[in-house]
């Protein structure tokens, strides 16, 4: 993983690096697609704060950029224009150093798959799923905000903070309630995808209609 821009420890770095210093663990996290599904996983992992701190951003950096790993011949969905590749995702960086915020090197007890973003990825779990970045082989450090793939793509449809809010729909269907994998009924969705408690203070006074 190549980091760079506004910090003061910047270079690449292995997996082994990223691991060494700090103990995995697991989490039970809720997923909230953007697409009206949702799941519970539990993911194994560090807090992207921990990482953070230890390549001491600068008093401008802003915002976290994170790329994913540009491959066609590994990655075949990347051979079709359906974005602009590579796979771009940010977050803000009180949100990046926000406890439940998680870099992810496993689930169910098993190193991360390649289908769900080996060797390392992103976990928000009150942000849409769309914002939790797989493969990820770039962190940039920045004071303007990124623009996320499928803000690029489609910005009326996917903004930038994504927040899991059952009040602002998608412009092509409710964000009211949602269907759990395994489930039949439907069940409504959560504020933060129920995480209000831990994250709710990161935006207040904030239009979440407008910043969605």
């Amino acid at each position: 993983m190549t980091v760079a821009g506004e910090a003061e420890v910047t270079g690449k770095f292995t997996l082994e690096d990223l691991l060494k210093p700090r103990p995995l663990e697991e989490r039970i996290y809720r997923l909230r697609c953007v697409e009206g599904w949702s799941m519970v996983i539990p993911w194994v992992g560090f807090p992207l704060a921990d990482l953070i701190k230890r390549l001491e951003p600068q008093a401008s950096a802003k915002f976290v950029e994170f790329t994913t790993l540009l491959d066609p011949s590994r990655m075949p969905g990347q051979r079709y224009p359906v974005l602009q590749w590579p796979y771009i995702e940010g977050l803000r960086m009180d949100e990046a150093m926000n406890p439940l915020t998680l870099m992810v090197v496993g689930l169910y007890g098993e190193t991360l798959p390649n289908q769900n973003g080996a060797p390392i990825r992103l976990v928000i779990p009150w942000k849409y799923g769309f914002k939790g970045i797989k493969s990820i082989v770039r962190i940039r450090f920045t004071d303007k905000q990124p623009r996320g793939s499928w803000e690029v793509a489609q910005a009326r449809e996917y903004g930038f903070y994504a927040n899991v809010n059952p009040n602002v729909d998608h412009p092509r269907w409710s964000q009211a309630t949602e269907r759990r994998l395994g489930e039949f009924r439907r069940r409504k969705t959560e504020m933060f995808n129920g995480y209000s408690a831990q994250v709710a203070s990161l935006y207040t006074g904030m239009d979440l209609r407008k910043n969605y």
